[in-house]
């Protein structure tokens, strides 16, 4: 797949560089499409970029008489407030917004699988099932039986055995990836045909261990960076562009004793990671004819490289050394687009820089099988001339310095777009200085009315009658002012005229249309720290509804997030495991990925207060045998930022406390003491500890009631929580 990489005769490379050209020439074409199609878009970046930087933009012409330039920053207030509430829902909780789980049906790997130790005691051939439990062995009575049902049926119950597999490779394949893990636990498909037995979850284990992988991974590729600066990106002009995952080299910094043992050697040791990365949306040019991702026959990444930049390409593998040496010769190639122009003279930059930079097109789409094979690229010979192939080509200064074919199976474009605001019939999104453009322009336009009526309101303007001074007098007036008059009646050769002073009104219309920006946007003033705005800010709970209120307008851009840039970097990063990964953890499974940022939304307050609520309800000992008590703590922790892996104990670790607390309040001749459930949210405010006067008995008067000699134990019927009679 590597194109070239080594020498080759003059006249072999002169046939090599007459076959580069319409190659080249093909994709400087469709950047050009990709190009003329954008211009607008790029029009609205440009719009939003300065008015994010508090800068009018050219499409602003002032008259003469307007002597105010004030640009008031309502648009930046609101982009950040945006992106700080998104980076929040997502990454409040200090982890990646991305799970992985199994499926509700496993396929490929079984959902139980447990240990039946009588079965070693007894052996397979004197082992019986019990009868009537679903999954079991085929139970005759007076007979034995050797093979387990395997949850098998009748014909079409979506249970019968696939064409050409056999006992035997099903009963191997149950616990998938984790095979070898519990080779020798002698384990049986199916939950445990008795509580006593253990049993574990062979796809939920391998879906948990996949799960931290990928974490894993993201972490180290500074995902969480990256992903920021997308969705900045994404709030300011509308799309935010990922690129990733690719194979990155990763070195391992080792160190090995010397062979007389008396030093350490240096000994790298370098392994295939993912690596993603962040995309411009001012450097990304897809299809012109796709509205999404999915539609891209092709996109090119524009790539802006200084002199060692493009030299350390030659280090990177499959790049062609020799055209990047050619290309070094001649010097940069970087010319400057339109916007970059705009965005030059906007930043102040000046200085010709072009000169020792290279403008380098990054493509990935198809071209024809004919033109990859002539590029030595290992093309099936099933697949015609006139077939479209999948490639991945670097170009600069019309030479190409790589062309592979693209590595991904399936095949895909290694990008994830993402949008603020979706713009159904086009690929850009919509941001929010987009939204709130015309808020922004009138607002500006009121604030500079009221700047020049204040200042001419608070100035007198002086009415002169010539005819009564005298001649070649100055009319500059300031204090103490001497004005020769030769006729008329005193006082009236000179007026002081006052202006009134209309700047309230204008400044009315002002809080009017930075009203319509909050609409506009769906980012209320006092959600970003705004008073004063409504009268249901003035209470805790007014506060509360209208912060849960505002949280609604930020669930269709979390939502999109979710859809078009999480998930699919999820499925991307779980395909590159299966492709690229060369580890051997037990990853093979039936899974599903999904992304979390959209069940963030719920205030915590709030939730954590339904949780509380929950809790006292179940107290009833009716109801407790129905509720997983331990999945609603872990409920409760992370709803107040704890980590249930870290402060909660396991089923096994929480009997053991149990009887350890029960055998000491025997001795000491009291009894277990309930904890409210109601005070677990003021606990975790108050470091741990229980709100004064609420007692054992739940009745907060602080009484304690009398002890028992035997005190019930979790899992007993008469445990429930409280020392209540159960009902």
């Amino acid at each position: 797949m590597e194109y070239n990489n080594v020498s080759s005769m003059d006249s072999e490379k002169d046939n090599r560089e007459d076959k580069i050209e319409p190659l080249v020439a093909e994709i400087n074409y469709k950047f050009k499409a990709a190009s003329d199609k954008r211009e607008d878009d790029e029009d609205r970046w440009l719009q939003a970029y300065h008015n994010y930087r508090g800068k009018y933009y050219k499409n602003i012409q002032f008259t003469e008489r307007e002597k105010s330039r004030v640009f008031v920053k309502v648009t930046k207030t609101k982009v950040l407030a945006a992106y700080g509430q998104i980076i929040d829902v997502l990454f409040g909780t200090g982890k990646f917004p991305l799970i992985i789980q199994e499926t509700k049906v496993p396929e490929g790997i079984s959902e139980y699988a447990h240990m039946n130790p009588l079965k070693e005691k007894m052996g397979d051939d004197n082992m019986q099932p019990t009868p009537g439990i679903e999954g079991n062995m085929d139970y005759v009575p007076g007979e034995q039986m050797s093979q387990p049902n395997m949850g098998l049926g009748f014909p079409g119950d979506g249970n019968d055995l696939a064409p050409g597999a056999t006992f035997d490779s099903v009963k191997d394949n149950f616990l998938g990836g984790l095979r070898e893990k519990y080779e020798e636990a002698n384990l049986s498909e199916g939950p445990a045909v008795l509580p006593e037995f253990p049993q574990i979850k062979p796809a939920q284990i391998a879906a948990r261990q996949l799960n931290k992988l990928i974490e894993d991974q993201l972490d180290e590729s500074d995902a969480n960076i990256i992903l920021r600066n997308a969705i900045f990106e994404s709030c300011l002009l509308g799309t935010g562009i990922v690129k990733g995952p690719f194979t990155f080299n990763k070195t391992l910094h080792k160190y090995t004793m010397s062979g007389n043992g008396n030093a350490r050697e240096y000994a790298p040791e370098f392994v295939k990671v993912p690596k993603i990365e962040f995309c411009s949306v001012w450097d990304f040019y897809p299809d012109p004819n796709a509205r999404s991702m999915d539609e891209c026959e092709y996109v090119i990444h524009r790539h802006r490289l200084n002199r060692q930049q493009f030299k350390d390409l030659a280090n990177r593998p499959f790049f062609n050394q020799k055209n990047i040496e050619m290309c070094l010769e001649m010097g940069g190639n970087y010319t400057k687009q339109s916007w970059e122009t705009d965005l030059d003279l906007e930043n102040n930059t000046y200085g010709d820089i072009e000169s020792n930079r290279y403008e380098v097109l990054e493509y990935w789409g198809t071209i024809d099988a004919m033109t990859a094979r002539e590029y030595n690229l290992d093309i099936d010979e099933a697949i015609p001339n006139m077939s479209e192939v999948q490639v991945n080509i670097w170009t600069v200064r019309g030479k190409v310095i790589r062309i592979v074919e693209n590595p991904f199976k399936p095949f895909r474009i290694p990008y994830q777009s993402f949008a603020y605001e979706k713009n159904p019939y086009q690929f850009f999104g919509i941001g929010v200085p987009e939204n709130m453009d015309d808020a922004q322009s009138i607002m500006n336009g009121h604030a500079r009315m009221a700047i020049d009526n204040l200042a001419l309101a608070g100035n007198l303007v002086f009415d002169i009658d010539e005819s009564a001074l005298v001649n070649n007098q100055s009319m500059e007036v300031f204090p103490g002012k001497i004005f020769k008059r030769q006729a008329g009646v005193p006082g009236q050769a000179i007026y002081g005229i006052k202006f009134p002073n209309t700047a309230p009104e204008n400044m009315q219309m002002f809080d009017k249309f930075r009203q319509l920006a909050d609409e506009s946007t769906g980012i209320p003033s006092y959600s970003h720290g705004q008073t004063g705005v409504q009268s249901m800010t003035r209470t805790a709970s007014g506060m509360s509804m209208l912060m849960g209120a505002a949280s609604l307008n930020i669930k269709t851009v979390i939502k999109n997030i979710d859809d078009t840039l999480i998930k699919p970097l999820g499925e991307a990063m779980f395909q590159w495991n299966m492709q690229f990964y060369e580890g051997d953890l037990p990853i093979i499974g039936d899974f599903e990925i999904k992304a979390t940022g959209s069940s963030s939304l719920m205030r915590k307050e709030v939730r954590s207060q339904r949780l509380t609520m929950f809790l006292q309800t179940i107290q009833n000992p009716q109801i407790a045998p129905f509720v997983r008590i331990s999945e609603v703590i872990k409920e409760l922790a992370h709803s107040l930022d704890l980590d249930p892996e870290e402060i909660l104990n396991s089923k096994d670790e929480a009997e053991i406390h149990a009887k350890i607390i029960g055998y000491q309040n025997v001795n000491q001749g009291t009894s277990p003491q309930a904890i409210d459930p109601s005070q677990l949210g003021a606990m975790a405010e108050s470091g741990g500890v229980p709100q004064q006067g609420a007692g054992a008995d739940n009745t907060g008067n602080g009484e304690i009631p009398e002890p028992t000699d035997n005190p019930p134990m979790p899992g007993q019927m008469e445990f429930s929580g409280t020392n209540e009679e159960p009902a």
